[in-house]
């Protein structure tokens, strides 16, 4: 027994950090947390082989990519090094996969005398993650073999961690109830318990709890997570996501902006593609910037990617990063004369946005002018995206333009296509969207039981869909929609509480917030209304001086003698 137990190694990635490292100039950067897994592998592998796990741990899959290959080149017999590379190539909370490549190196995995019975056991669960079946049948069978692993070897931290992960891997848009979030947070809370530096138990804690009713358990994870693993740009991004769920703005604001800085300088420290760096940390700062009141800034931030697309607008991340931002930008500014600057319409006879008009609800800066020539020059074309066709149909009815009824024709049929294939969630999408333009329009036209009738079917749909995580999906939150509609049709009690819905599940949301402060006021609720429009106030400490929102909180405060 003694002899076979020193073929295994267990290394700590801290303490080993500036010996393996030092090679590649990398020992300041290095820091990923620490982990142990014993394995069968060489010495001179396993510290690659654990290297490459902590990253994975953080979904920095080319790093671990990078690792798991070097712990292989240097133990070309070290199976579980195949399984790491393996593994790297499944993408669990996105449900993506490169099953190709994945089964590639799946091939390679052998038995060895070499194996124990542990690493049999996470070798059969590799093989059922890229076995038969489509994405979601082998990401069950994945699930139950590493429900095995986890049970007859209780000890064993990694088998928690993957297994809470695979229960994570299971969840689909639109699934009802949290019982396998709450079971694989579960796990990972006492993974981090016992290693509260274990990269993967603070990064499942805060998967596992991102939803509006249970972001607060994962609070804790979320301060620490960047700590654990500095290193990796979506570790510094992640605790954002309970930030965000709890409407913690300033803290929000600091992990994107880590993790940006975090990505970009590893992009340079590799002489990599400038478009691999992280654009979904760039959108959620744009979200969080303006929620702030931050316009400016915002707005920088998407001429700045503007440029980028144009020089690469064939990479997905920054193309679907630029119009999130886009849009977030004309909805939460209410620059609706921005939307067919920003997203072009095709020309093949689809709407032309330009016909839109050009009212803004509330005036736009001196700042927004300097750059419309820039935004003017994107190469963004909304023809065939729901998301372009939901801004451009969107703005058309804020303006009372007449072409919104076509924008909302195309998301209507787009919504009956996808609810007869495999995107049936992708199907309330497109119909929600349609569904807000239908309402705004409406009320456009004072058509206000029409608006509401629109909403109510909104709401009904939204009800059956996945609860928040990260910004809104649908960028108008469909209930502060219906909140501002009902307070223009001079209902503010039923508006005071569609506001107050919207703000349960989006905190502090900067229109819901300002929604609920104007229809208290509007509902005599003084008490209200004052509390509400200082917190706005607070909220906005750093918003441009000039924005009319700020200008509106503080005159009623004044004028109601608050402090």
């Amino acid at each position: 027994m003694g002899a076979i137990r020193l073929r295994f190694w267990s290394v700590s990635i801290a303490a080993l950090a500036c010996l393996v490292f030092a090679q590649h100039g990398l020992a300041q950067q290095s820091k990923l947390g620490t982990v142990d897994f014993p394995t069968s592998g060489r010495p001179e592998a396993q510290s690659y082989f654990l290297r490459g796990l902590a990253a994975l741990h953080s979904f920095w899959y080319e790093e671990a990519l990078d690792n798991f290959r070097l712990a292989t080149k240097a133990d070309p017999d070290f199976m579980m090094g195949y399984w790491g590379e393996a593994m790297a190539y499944n993408h669990p909370l996105w449900a993506e996969q490169d099953t190709e490549a994945a089964r590639k190196v799946v091939a390679k995995i052998h038995d060895t005398p070499r194996l124990t019975a542990r690493e049999r056991g996470y070798l059969k669960a590799v093989r059922a993650l890229y076995g038969e079946g489509d994405k979601l049948t082998r990401d069950k069978a994945y699930c139950r073999v590493m429900a095995e692993v986890h049970r007859d070897y209780p000890d064993d931290m990694e088998a928690d961690c993957f297994y809470a992960l695979s229960l994570l891997g299971t969840v689909r848009p639109g699934d009802k109830g949290f019982s396998r979030q709450m079971q694989a947070g579960a796990l990972a809370l006492e993974v981090y318990r016992k290693n509260p530096d274990h990269p993967g138990a603070a990064h499942y804690v805060i998967h596992s709890f991102d939803d509006p009713e249970h972001a607060i358990l994962a609070l804790p994870a979320a301060r620490r997570y960047a700590e654990i693993a500095p290193a990796a740009a979506h570790a510094t991004h992640m605790p954002a996501h309970i930030f965000l769920q709890l409407g913690m703005w300033p803290e929000a604001a600091n992990s994107n902006e880590s993790a940006w800085k975090v990505s970009d300088a590893w992009v340079k420290s590799k002489n990599l593609s400038l478009s691999l760096r992280d654009y979904h940390s760039y959108h959620w700062l744009t979200y969080v910037y303006l929620q702030q009141g931050r316009y400016r800034q915002a707005e920088d931030l998407l001429t700045a990617l503007s440029k980028m697309v144009t020089e690469s607008w064939a990479n997905g991340r920054m193309s679907h990063s630029y119009e999130s931002m886009a849009a977030a930008l004309v909805v939460e500014t209410e620059r609706w004369d921005q939307a067919p600057k920003l997203f072009k319409a095709d020309a093949k006879g689809q709407p032309d946005a330009s016909s839109g008009g050009a009212h803004m609800h509330s005036a736009a800066d001196a700042h927004a002018d300097a750059h419309a020539d820039a935004h003017s020059a994107s190469p963004y074309q909304a023809g065939g995206d729901r998301l372009g066709l939901y801004v451009l149909g969107l703005a058309a009815a804020e303006t009372g333009s007449t072409t919104a009824g076509e924008y909302s024709e195309r998301l209507h049929g787009m919504g009956k296509q996808a609810s007869t294939g495999a995107d049936a969630y992708g199907a309330k999408v497109a119909e929600l969207m349609a569904l807000e333009i239908d309402a705004e329009s409406a009320a456009a036209r004072s058509d206000y039981d029409s608006a509401i009738a629109a909403m109510d079917k909104a709401l009904t749909i939204e009800n059956e869909m996945s609860p928040p995580s990260g910004p809104p999906e649908i960028t108008k939150p469909p209930r502060e929609l219906y909140g501002e509609i009902q307070l223009r049709a001079g209902h503010a009690k039923l508006a005071e509480a569609l506001f107050s819905s919207s703000l349960e599940r989006e905190p502090n949301r900067a229109r819901s917030l300002l929604g609920l402060a104007r229809a208290a006021a509007k509902a005599g609720d003084a008490e209200t209304a004052a509390t509400t429009y200082s917190s706005f106030v607070k909220m906005w400490a750093q918003a441009d001086p000039e924005c009319a929102e700020l200008k509106e909180a503080h005159t009623y405060l004044q004028q109601a003698g608050a402090h």
